[in-house]
């Protein structure tokens, strides 16, 4: 696992931005797996930047998501759909055409997690899955305990979670379900590239237990240790708890530069 230390949320937004960009110009059509709440917007206002600029072109490429809440009508402002078309879609230039996500509205919602781990295989795969962080240390919705083997599937958010998310519903956690559908870690951990965010003093404990702990599905992000090519960038306060985080300056500083993250 790689982790790499950045001043402040723009500069990780940047640095991920860029990554994708290098990503798109190696594969026009790959598939980029994205995550809603605010940690990950400064990365699509990079990405997007470079859209409008011409560093980046999202003509081919598609986008997946990570989750979904069970129940919310997919034009619902805060269903998942909905704020992906807002935050990514619309300001990359991509049509809805280029997007595949579960249906959180599905009679068999089984059925439609099954039919959504398929849809993922069948598209060949997501090529770099960006990754946000609970304070809990949960990805996606996988909560705490959650198998690290699981596939998509349908969770019970807990009490803590619906709590953080209630900002997004006007501050009513009645509003919020308390069911999503979301990806399993088993199935985040089949992305060719992760790479997860994290910014702010409260995330720190999550992120000293997902890259310094023991992989235990008590800190499901901890999962991220088994993977092949997996990115960590935090800034400086998500860093404050890491005990070798000079380390982590000292190896991305002599990195090649060619290696990118």
């Amino acid at each position: 696992m790689e982790v790499v230390i950045v001043p402040d949320a723009k500069a990780g937004g940047e640095l991920i931005a860029e990554a994708m960009a290098k990503l798109l110009r190696r594969k026009p059509d790959a598939l980029l797996g994205v995550a809603t709440g605010s940690t990950p917007l400064p990365v699509y206002e990079a990405l997007a930047a470079k859209v409008r600029s011409g560093a980046a072109d999202v003509g081919r490429a598609r986008i997946a998501q990570l989750d979904e809440y069970v129940g919310l009508p997919a034009d619902h402002p805060e269903s998942y759909r909905s704020v992906l078309r807002r935050e990514v879609l619309e300001p990359l230039g991509m049509g809805m055409d280029q997007f595949t996500g579960p249906d959180g509205t599905a009679d068999d919602v089984q059925g439609a997690c099954e039919a959504y781990d398929k849809a993922l295989s069948d598209a060949g795969g997501v090529d770099l899955q960006l990754l946000g962080i609970g304070t809990d240390g949960h990805i996606g919705f996988n909560e705490p305990c959650s198998s690290l083997a699981s596939r998509t599937r349908i969770k019970t958010l807990t009490e803590q979670t619906r709590i953080d998310n209630a900002r997004f519903f006007d501050g009513d956690i009645d509003q919020v379900p308390h069911h999503v559908i979301t990806q399993g870690i088993g199935t985040i951990l089949e992305a060719r590239h992760l790479v997860l965010l994290a910014t702010g003093e409260g995330k720190a404990d999550a992120v000293a237990a997902t890259v310094e702990g023991p992989i235990a599905a008590v800190c499901p992000a901890s999962a991220l240790q088994l993977h092949q090519h997996a990115t960590v960038v935090v800034d400086e306060a998500a860093a404050s708890k890491l005990k070798l985080a000079d380390y982590f300056r000292h190896t991305y500083l002599n990195k090649p530069e060619w290696q990118g993250i």
